[in-house]
This record gives C-alpha cells, sequence and structure tokens, in this order.
C-alpha cells in the first residue's frame, strides 16, 4: 500500500489537478535522475534531453489518470524507460535517419524541462577520469536490462521491487539475478582499476 502523503506521491496528487507549480517543482526534483537514465539507455546526449521533456510531456498530459497504485519514481521510471526503448527501436529500424530530423510541436508542453543541459554524469569526486570513463564505457556495454537496473539500483536510489515493476513486473528474483550478472560482468572489467568495491553495495 503506497502512503499517499509520501512526498512525491502529494506532489504528484498536485499535479493531477492542475498545479502547474507543482509540475514545474517535480520537473525540477526529478529531470537529473530521468536524463541519467536515458542518456545512460542511449548514449546521444541531444536525443536525451528530447525524450527527457518528452516524458514530463507525457506526466502532464496523463496527470489526470494517475493512480495511488505504486511509488511515484516506479510511474515515472517505466515512463521513461519505455520511451528510451521506443528510440533505441526506431533506430534498429532506422539506422540511416538524421538525429536532427524536425519534430511535431508540442502544443501542451507547459514548459521546456532541459533549460541549461548540465552535464547527465557528475563526476565522482573520488574517480580519476579515466576510472570515470572506464565506467561509462564499461555501463554501454552491457545489455539494456542489467544497465537499467544497476542505474536505477545505484543511482536512482530505486528498490528491487521497484525495478522489477518499471522493467514491466519481472519477478524480483530475475532483477536480483540481473543486477547480480551485471555487476559481475563490471567487476571483471573493471578490477584493474577500481578498489573501492562501489558497485558492489547495495
Amino acid at each position: 500500500m503506497v502512503d499517499r502523503n509520501d512526498p512525491d506521491v502529494a506532489l504528484m496528487l498536485r499535479v493531477k489537478g492542475g498545479d502547474l507549480s507543482a509540475y514545474e517543482e517535480l520537473v525540477e526534483k526529478f529531470k537529473q535522475p530521468v536524463m541519467n537514465l536515458i542518456y545512460r539507455l542511449i548514449n546521444d546526449l541531444d536525443e536525451a534531453e528530447d525524450i527527457a521533456q518528452n516524458v514530463f510531456i507525457q506526466v502532464w498530459k496523463t496527470r489526470e489518470r494517475y493512480e495511488v497504485a505504486s511509488k511515484f519514481t516506479t510511474w515515472l521510471f517505466t515512463i521513461a524507460r519505455n520511451l528510451g526503448l521506443n528510440e533505441i527501436r526506431r533506430r534498429t529500424r532506422h539506422p540511416a535517419d538524421s538525429l536532427d530530423e524536425p519534430r511535431p510541436d508540442n502544443e501542451s508542453q507547459p514548459l521546456r524541462v532541459v533549460e541549461d543541459a548540465a552535464s547527465p554524469i557528475p563526476a565522482d569526486a573520488t574517480l580519476s577520469a579515466e576510472l570515470c570513463a572506464k565506467v561509462e564505457e564499461a555501463l554501454m556495454d552491457l545489455p539494456e536490462k542489467q544497465r537499467t537496473a544497476l542505474l536505477l539500483c545505484r543511482e536512482g536510489g530505486v528498490s528491487y521491487e521497484e525495478i522489477a515493476d518499471v522493467m514491466g513486473g519481472i519477478s524480483l528474483t530475475a532483477v536480483k539475478s540481473i543486477i547480480f550478472r551485471g555487476r559481475s560482468v563490471l567487476k571483471s572489467r573493471l578490477k584493474p582499476y577500481l578498489k573501492s568495491g562501489e558497485w558492489q553495495k547495495k
């Protein structure tokens, strides 16, 4: 049972009622985690900005249908992952398409989500630039499910139960297995560089 007094749920319920200031607050709070996830899915900063905006456009457009059936972040990251996967599928079908092709205007968009394209990957002060690059490279080489699960777990602060929902209602056992395999691959690839065990946490 989700607590309707949970701050994120309460914020989204205000958005559901058409509160634009609550919507702006919600965008400000979650635009970076959403951007991080999408960027890591598609490895294209400009396109990730556009998709992140579309995520919040979807939140606004579908606000009246929002129900407190799960944590708000579960609902939000599900939208983000689905739009990211749609872009991956589009590129698979049309690999020669220009990324600069014109897009239809979204008249109902109440505000631009990403006004300043800050780096979606803030550098960890404890890691060298070389290690950060190796981590990113290793992440991008993981299968999408492993990459998404690890990112949600490590950076999104999302529980295994929520990850199961975001990834289409898979079992908790499957989530643990996906994360274990992803961590094992990263540990193997980063062993020469990483001694802190950062990816072994949680």
